[in-house]
């Protein structure tokens, strides 16, 4: 009886985790905020903004849309795995990935992500090269790569666990080779 309760007392605290989601849905408003300030900053200027300042906007923007994208995945999927099951399952507009996704493949949308926006902020850095110092430049690109190297590592480790549990799967469901 005490195990019980204490069991479902355990189950329940999943719920101490939704604040945080709450948390980043305001997260994700304010990263519209920010994304239409740029946008009224941006466009009654842009006939007087030279190409590469135009393409430094928009990289800006698609920055803040990678953001938000990055944003909603943790959302949906950080509280589907870890909380309750959202239940759209019969809505027209759920997306495809809503429900498949699990830690392990989180994890790797994740730094997918970090890598995404990281690299943008690499490019607008060299397409700002005259404005941009040499060692920040060097150091934007040693962490780019510090990004790329854990994400390649991050799905080698994903993959060998998923090759090593696999097995396990596979060598528990062999039949037995009994010898009479």
């Amino acid at each position: 009886m005490i195990e019980r309760r204490f069991e479902q007392i355990i189950f329940a605290s999943r719920w101490i985790l939704a604040p945080f989601y709450l948390g980043l849905v305001i997260s994700l408003v304010m990263l519209l905020v920010k994304f239409l300030q740029e946008i009224l900053h941006i466009v009654p200027h842009v006939l007087e903004m030279q190409e590469k300042d135009v393409l430094l906007a928009v990289l800006t923007l698609i920055d803040l849309s990678l953001a938000g994208n990055l944003l909603l995945m943790v959302i949906f999927s950080g509280y589907e795995n870890f909380v309750s099951k959202i239940d759209v399952a019969n809505h027209e507009d759920r997306p495809d990935w809503m429900g498949k996704v699990d830690f392990g493949g989180l994890k790797l949308k994740l730094i997918a992500s970090i890598v995404a926006i990281s690299g943008i902020h690499l490019l607008k850095g060299f397409m700002n090269i005259d404005h941009t110092n040499r060692d920040e430049l060097m150091w934007m690109v040693i962490i780019h790569m510090t990004f790329v190297l854990s994400g390649v590592l991050l799905a080698l480790m994903d993959r060998l666990e998923g090759d090593h549990h696999g097995a396990k799967i596979a060598k528990a469901g062999e039949p037995k080779n009994e010898h009479h």
